[in-house]
């Protein structure tokens, strides 16, 4: 049988789409390598009816939900290439087992891969004390002490943002130099101390964080913050398909996921490359959905 859809990945994005698709009795397989960029996360926040979520129980409840739907199937197994078929005649998705499949439209929703600074001590903190999103996490560690750490050019935005949660933040450039003199002076104008040395190390115990350690051994206590890593796709197959992508290396899409290769759609964090709350994520996968079906509707109109 010839899929109507292949959902590249099992996040929100990809089990939202496919949630709508097999509403919309259209045949889909979810490919899902359950390898999520979150998999540190204890608690998603912000999605309505499901605050505090885990992530993996969240999952859970979506695959209870899809099952409802028997034109859908979940299968974990990774894909490893996608190709486009003669005549612009839809895809053939191949997987590892060395299964291939073939469909009239493709959804990608692998989302992304970070890669955090190379700090002593981060990682152990992460998903713990340390975070990304302050939407996310930022109430959990109000009023607390906070760092902000980050390399890249958002570093004031991010500082604004946290200080929302808290008064008490430390802004650490780790030696990158990107903070203006005026973004500095307005920073230390509400109290907000700004670090432009590299930090040695960040110290605690069980991921919760207790210290910062700079280069000259000058120690600073907070008890967590945030850090911007550094984010690419996931996986290559929107650029191997030739869809046309933003600076950011993000892709571009439409209003209803739509990417500039036809029959291709992305959804969540791999079209904007900021990783998204799960609510923002889940609602691109709708739209990437509805696109498709719409596309599929007018074809078999002719």
């Amino acid at each position: 049988m010839r899929l109507d859809c292949a959902i590249i990945g099992g996040g929100p994005a990809g089990l939202n789409a496919a949630l709508v698709l097999g509403r919309s009795r259209r045949h889909v397989i979810v490919f899902d390598n359950n390898k999520p960029r979150n998999a540190v996360t204890r608690q998603s926040h912000g999605f309505i009816t499901r605050d505090g979520i885990e992530p993996r129980d969240l999952r859970k409840l979506a695959h209870a939900d899809i099952v409802n739907y028997p034109t859908v199937t979940i299968k974990p197994d990774k894909v490893i290439e996608i190709r486009p078929q003669a005549a612009g005649n839809g895809f053939q998705v191949m997987t590892s087992n060395g299964v291939l499949y073939e469909a009239r439209t493709v959804i990608l929703a692998a989302g992304l891969k970070e890669t955090l600074p190379r700090i002593a001590g981060l990682e152990p903190c992460y998903g713990t004390s340390i975070f990304s999103c302050p939407y996310c996490d930022g109430w959990e560690l109000r009023d607390q002490p906070l760092i902000v750490i980050s390399e890249g050019s958002n570093l004031f935005h991010l500082a604004k943002i946290v200080y929302n949660w808290s008064k008490d933040v430390l802004v650490c450039m780790n030696g990158a130099n990107n903070l203006t003199m005026q973004q500095a002076a307005m920073l230390g104008q509400r109290g907000i101390q700004v670090a432009p040395q590299r930090i040695k190390a960040l110290q605690g115990k069980n991921g919760k964080l207790e210290r910062i350690v700079f280069e000259n051994d000058e120690e600073v206590k907070r008890m967590g913050g945030f850090v911007t890593p550094s984010w690419n796709q996931a996986a290559s197959f929107g650029e191997t398909l030739g869809c046309a992508m933003r600076p950011s290396g993000g892709f571009i899409t439409d209003d209803y996921g739509r990417t500039s290769v036809k029959g291709v759609y992305a959804a969540g964090d791999c079209s904007i490359i900021v990783p998204a709350q799960l609510i923002v994520a889940a609602g691109e996968g709708s739209k990437a959905a509805i696109g498709a079906n719409t596309d599929l509707t007018n074809e078999d109109f002719g």
